[in-house]
C-alpha cells in the first residue's frame, strides 16, 4: 500500500485545484454498458472524460495550473510542449482565463490536434522529431520570451488537477444516494468529498500511463479516501519507458516511443510521477498496438463513444486481463476522444 509520503503532492493540493477545476468544468459521466460487462466478465465503470470540453481529461490539469498562477506570469504567459491533449487544455483554459499561450508540438504530430490548437488562439510551433525534442525546444523558447513553462507531468498543480478525475469517481460511487445538492457541491468542488466506505463498490481502477498524472493523481486521492483499492498502469509496448522504469526502480530512457497512442509516446519517465508510481501500482502493463485498436473498436461497439489510442488504453489493459479481472468491479477511463481521421479508419478496417 503506497504512503503519503511516496507521493509528490498531497490532498490539500487536489483540494487547492478543485476551486479552479470545478469553476470551469462541469462533471463527466460514470457509466455502466451491459455489452461491456459481458464481454470483460466484469463490472466495469467508464469514465468519460472524452466529454470534456477539450475532449480529453488534460483540461483538468491547465485548469488546476493556470488557475494558480502568480499575476506576473499570468502576464507573461505561458509554454508547454505536447503531442496534443496537454496543449488543447492550455489553449482553453488559457482563453478562458486570459492567458496567452504558446504550445510546442513535433514534426508531423496529428494536423487535427494541430488545427484544434490553433482554434484557441494559441501560437503554435512546429519542431523536434518527438515529444522529448520538443520539450527541449520550449524550455529554450521560455528562457528567451520569459515564458512560464507548464510540464506535462513535473507540475504540482497539474498531478492535483488530474487528482480531481479519481475524486470525482468516488464522489459519484458514493454519493449516489444522497441529496442532489449535496452532489452538486461535492462535484462542483465547493465541498470536499467526504469518506468512503467499506460499501464503495469498486475494486480497482485501471489507468493509461504517459507521463503519469492521472495514475499518481489517483494514488493521491486513494491514498486519503480508498486505501484498499488497487491501481494497474497501462503502457503502449512500443513506448515502455515508464513501465521499464518501474521494473527498474530507476530512470529508463529508450531510443523511440513509436506508437499510435501519441499520449503514451514518451522515452523517458519522470521525477515527480517516477517513485510513486513505483511505489503505488499494484501492475504495470503493455499493450500493443492492435490490442489499441481493438480497445477503440470495443468502445464503440459497446458504448458509442470515440477513443484515441491513448484513451482506451486502460480498457486494452483490461481486455488483456480479463480472464483474472472475472468478476471483479473495474473503473477505466475514457481519457480522451481526439483521434486522426487515419487511425480511426486504421482501427475500424481490422
Amino acid at each position: 500500500m503506497i504512503q503519503k509520503t511516496d507521493l509528490p503532492i498531497t490532498y490539500d493540493d487536489v483540494r487547492a485545484a478543485w476551486k479552479h477545476v470545478g469553476a470551469h468544468l462541469e462533471p463527466t459521466p460514470l457509466r455502466r454498458y451491459p455489452l461491456l460487462d459481458e464481454l470483460v466478465g466484469a463490472t466495469v465503470f467508464v469514465k468519460h472524460e472524452n466529454l470534456q470540453p477539450t475532449h480529453a481529461f488534460k483540461a483538468r490539469n491547465a485548469f488546476s495550473a493556470l488557475g494558480q498562477l502568480g499575476p506576473e506570469a499570468r502576464r507573461r504567459g505561458v509554454i508547454a510542449a505536447t503531442r496534443g491533449n496537454h496543449g488543447l487544455g492550455l489553449c482553453y483554459a488559457g482563453q478562458t482565463l486570459g492567458i496567452g499561450v504558446t504550445i510546442c508540438v513535433p514534426v508531423g504530430n496529428n494536423p487535427e490536434k494541430n488545427a484544434a490548437i490553433r482554434s484557441f488562439g494559441a501560437t503554435l510551433v512546429e519542431e523536434g522529431q518527438d515529444y522529448d525534442e520538443t520539450l527541449e525546444i520550449a524550455k529554450r523558447l521560455a528562457a528567451r520570451d520569459g515564458l512560464h513553462t507548464v510540464h506535462s507531468t513535473n507540475d504540482r498543480t497539474v498531478i492535483a488537477g488530474a487528482a480531481t478525475l479519481t475524486d470525482e469517481i468516488l464522489a459519484q460511487l458514493s454519493c449516489q444516494e444522497s441529496d442532489d445538492e449535496e452532489i452538486r457541491k461535492v462535484r462542483s468542488g465547493l465541498a470536499a468529498p467526504g469518506p468512503i466506505g467499506v460499501s464503495l463498490p469498486l475494486d480497482l481502477l485501471v489507468i493509461a500511463v504517459g507521463g503519469g498524472s492521472q495514475a499518481v493523481g489517483a494514488l493521491t486521492v486513494l491514498a486519503e479516501r480508498a486505501p484498499g483499492l488497487e491501481v494497474w498502469g497501462v503502457q503502449a509496448a512500443n513506448a515502455p519507458a515508464q513501465q521499464k522504469s518501474w521494473l527498474a526502480g530507476e530512470n529508463v530512457t529508450t531510443e523511440s516511443a513509436d506508437t499510435i497512442a501519441d499520449g503514451l509516446a514518451t522515452r523517458t519517465s519522470y521525477e515527480m510521477t517516477r517513485s510513486a508510481l513505483r511505489a503505488g501500482l499494484e501492475r504495470f502493463l503493455l499493450v500493443s498496438e492492435d490490442e489499441l485498436r481493438n480497445a477503440i473498436r470495443v468502445f464503440l461497439d459497446t458504448t458509442r463513444s470515440l477513443s484515441e489510442p491513448a484513451g482506451a488504453a486502460g480498457l486494452a489493459g483490461v481486455l488483456q486481463c480479463r480472464k483474472e479481472l472475472r468478476g471483479r468491479r473495474v473503473a477505466v477511463i475514457l481519457s480522451g476522444a481526439n483521434i486522426d481521421r487515419a487511425t480511426l479508419a486504421s482501427a475500424l478496417a481490422e
